[in-house]
C-alpha cells in the first residue's frame, strides 16, 4: 500500500522515511523492534492523515469492517470487503 500511494504521488520517499522513522524512535516503542510492522502501520495512518488523504475515523470504519469482513469469512477463503456482516 506504501508503494502504490507513493507510486500515485500522494507523499514523497522521505516523508514516508521520517513518518516511519518517527514512529520507531516514538517513546514506547520496543528496542528489539519487533513492533517493526505496527510501527509501519502507524506511520502509514498518520501520515495519510496528516496528508488529508483520509481522516483517522474513515481509517478505523474501514479497519473494523475488514475485521468483520475477516471473522465472517470461511477459512482458506480469501477475505473481501464484501463479506462484511455490517456492509450497507
Amino acid at each position: 500500500m506504501v508503494i502504490a500511494l507513493h507510486q500515485k504521488g500522494l507523499f514523497t520517499w522521505n516523508e514516508w522515511a521520517n513518518a516511519l522513522s518517527g514512529q520507531l524512535k516514538r517513546p514506547g516503542a520496543l528496542d528489539d523492534a519487533s513492533d517493526y510492522y505496527q510501527c509501519w502501520l502507524l506511520a502509514l495512518e498518520s501520515l495519510i492523515t496528516l496528508k488529508n488523504i483520509a481522516g483517522k475515523d474513515d481509517i478505523d470504519k474501514l479497519t473494523a469492517a475488514w475485521q468483520r469482513a475477516a471473522h465472517a469469512t470461511p477459512h482458506g477463503q480469501p477475505i473481501k470487503l464484501e463479506n462484511d456482516p455490517d456492509r450497507h
